[in-house]
């Protein structure tokens, strides 16, 4: 009797034992072994499970070093302008029309030490008077060297005793979508204003003409922002702010710089010729998305589609066909026509650029050398008209119009003696500077144009200055 209670202590002994050593080193390891198996995912798309601390103070953007170097290069633009004021009695009486002064501001980039400052053409247009403020408070008489209204830049300079600060030009085309800028300028009448945003997209046209090429940023920008300063991290330039899109008027979180390579070369070409020098590829066409390659029957859906040549044009004279689909031009990747334009807008007539062109599904380079703007034609009711040439342009003391190379429209040949070698300058009061402008025309009347011409100025083969009331 006494062995088998023995026994049977013993053996409950050994399974309390046994029962102890399990809880007490295997059970942890099974519950780590079990804690690393494979989690099962329970969707099929790409994901990324790994934490990333966003606070991490080293990742932070710092932008001190940019504002404080920048800050005191931009400038508040105050603008009076001489407008008609709202007529009264006594000036209906005395037969005279009563005149007001204007103020309008903006914000403009010292761009070098001797006082060169760009701004926005839409800032100092109609100035009779033009001063500037700097962050010191400083005031200055400017002076207007020149403007370009079709990139709406416009170069000033006022006169320092001492060297001024100023922001070194950046190059726009290497900047990034994504990449971090501040916007400096000088909001509702307020010293120097920084603000922080990203490069949202590039190449922006807000025209529907295919001729700007804005970048757009999400960096704060409000009235009076206008011709201030877009700079990278590092400080650079590589853009003048111009525009918001806004139903408001103040920002909503869309505003659009003019790129540095642009705006420096215009401010360059006023400085060394007066005026803008403008090279052109000589083609037209459409840009290409999924619409417009279904219809012209083309696997690409980016790129430029050459619908037409310009005769006599560096484009013909390359070898550039109609069909030809441009996909770069240097090392700038072209998606759409603002794409083009943008990077032609940094050259002159006589720069040689290497055209990557895609011709039956092979890919050509082909160097052109861009040809003089006044090249360019266009043609409207039933009369072909081209750019004027800047010696037109002096000969007749003029600063705009197209000429008209041929005309096919008897009405108007019977109503004006309308004819080869005429300049048209006016059309229903809207000055014409360009071939461009006769487009908006089109565009805005389309069949009925000749319907709604209500008066023309034009310059005849004499020299004579006219203007024609139809109604």
């Amino acid at each position: 009797m006494k062995k088998i209670l023995t026994l049977v202590f013993v053996s409950v002994l050994g399974g309390i034992l046994t029962l102890s050593a399990y809880k007490l080193f295997l059970e942890p390891d099974a519950l780590t072994v079990s804690s690393e198996e494979p989690q099962v995912e329970t969707n099929y798309f790409p994901t990324n499970y790994k934490n990333t601390n966003l606070l991490n103070g080293s990742e932070t953007p710092d932008f001190v070093k940019a504002a404080e170097e920048t800050v005191h290069a931009v400038v508040h633009v105050k603008n009076t302008a001489v407008v008609s004021a709202p007529t009264t009695i006594e000036d209906y009486f005395y037969g005279r029309q009563s005149q007001k002064a204007q103020v309008g501001t903006g914000s403009g980039v010292i761009i070098n030490k001797n006082g060169y400052i760009i701004t926005n053409n839409h800032v100092i247009a109609g100035a009779k008077e033009l001063s500037i403020t700097t962050n010191d408070n400083k005031i200055y008489k400017a002076t207007l060297v020149g403007t370009d209204p079709k990139t709406d830049i416009a170069l000033l300079k006022i006169e320092a005793e001492e060297d001024l600060p100023f922001i070194t030009f950046g190059d726009s085309d290497s900047a990034k979508i994504g990449e971090w800028v501040l916007a400096v300028g000088n909001p509702f009448n307020l010293t120097s204003t920084v603000t922080a945003g990203i490069i949202s997209a590039k190449s922006r046209d807000l025209s529907g003409q295919n001729y700007q090429s804005f970048i757009q940023t999400d960096a704060a920008v409000n009235p009076g922002n206008s011709g201030g300063a877009l700079v990278n991290r590092n400080g650079d330039l590589i853009g003048i702010n111009t525009a918001i899109s806004s139903q408001t008027g103040s920002y909503i979180g869309y505003s659009f710089a003019v790129p540095s390579n642009i705006a420096r070369k215009v401010v360059e070409d006023i400085m060394e010729f007066g005026m803008v020098q403008n090279g052109i590829l000589g083609v037209s066409g459409i840009s290409l998305n999924g619409k417009s390659s279904e219809e012209l029957d083309v696997n690409l859906t980016e790129g430029f589609y050459v619908g037409s040549v310009e005769v006599n044009s560096g484009a013909e004279q390359a070898g550039i066909e109609k069909g030809d689909i441009i996909t770069k031009i240097d090392n700038v990747r072209i998606s759409k026509f603002a794409d083009l334009t943008g990077y032609l807008n940094t050259k002159r007539p006589n720069d040689v650029v290497n055209v990557l062109i895609l011709r039956d599904n092979s890919e050509k380079t082909l160097p052109v050398t861009l040809s003089k703007f006044e090249i360019l034609t266009t043609e409207f009711l039933n009369i072909q008209v081209k750019n004027i040439s800047t010696e037109l342009k002096e000969k007749y003391e003029i600063e705009h119009g197209v000429l008209v190379t041929k005309n096919d429209n008897y009405w108007l040949y019977q109503k004006i003696g309308l004819n080869k070698g005429f300049i048209i300058t006016d059309i229903n009061d809207v000055q014409i500077n360009s071939i461009d402008d006769i487009s908006e025309l089109k565009s805005k009347y389309g069949k009925e144009f000749e319907k709604n011409i209500e008066k023309i100025s034009l310059i005849n083969t004499r020299g004579q200055k006219q203007s024609f009331i139809f109604r």
